[in-house]
């Protein structure tokens, strides 16, 4: 019995060797980006699942993860839809980028000035019928369209709407309550 293979065989056997590390190397690499990529979205915002909520007679509680740059970043709703939100106690309204909220389908009804660490801006005011931060329902609150905003990840949450809720914070958890 001839064990030994004709030099066609060879060469066809090496080179789909050949194909088949290329096509594990691709399937490799296109898995690390998704686990990388996955991570990433945790660490720019820890909140995607509100994980620590609780509900009693009195009050909602939500309790927020800050994330690896110092911010509190959560998923939410706005009339609806999916946005997420940063929490910034600075501003004086909830402030939507000119794009999402073109989006979202929301109307505005007037301009304002608006004093950013930009500068003093033109903005649009807005009334959101409904924000939603996982079982804490706020209504009909004032907001604020910014088209000088150059990106559609975030939605400020500012005191237009955390003024109806208490916060306390304590080592990397901020606790946002309604009640």
């Amino acid at each position: 019995m001839d064990t030994h293979k004709k030099p066609e065989e060879t060469v066809k056997t090496s080179k789909t060797g050949r194909y088949m590390a290329i096509i594990a190397w691709i399937i490799g690499m296109l898995l690390l980006t998704r686990v990388f990529g996955v991570w990433e979205d945790n660490q720019r915002n820890p909140n995607q699942n509100l994980p620590t909520t609780s509900e009693s007679a009195e009050a909602v509680t939500i309790a927020l993860e800050r994330n690896r740059y110092g911010h509190y970043v959560f998923d939410g709703e706005i009339n609806g839809h999916t946005v997420t939100f940063m929490i910034d106690t600075g501003a004086t309204d909830v402030v939507i980028p000119q794009g999402l909220a073109d989006k979202i389908g929301l109307e505005s009804y007037g301009r304002s000035k608006a004093s950013t660490a930009n500068g003093v801006i033109t903005v649009f005011n807005t009334s959101l019928k409904r924000v939603s931060i996982g079982p804490i329902t706020l209504y009909n609150v004032r907001a604020s369209i910014n088209p000088a905003m150059n990106t559609d990840d975030y939605v400020l949450m500012g005191m237009s709407a955390l003024k109806h809720l208490e916060l306390r914070q304590k080592s990397s958890t901020l606790t946002l309550i309604q009640h």
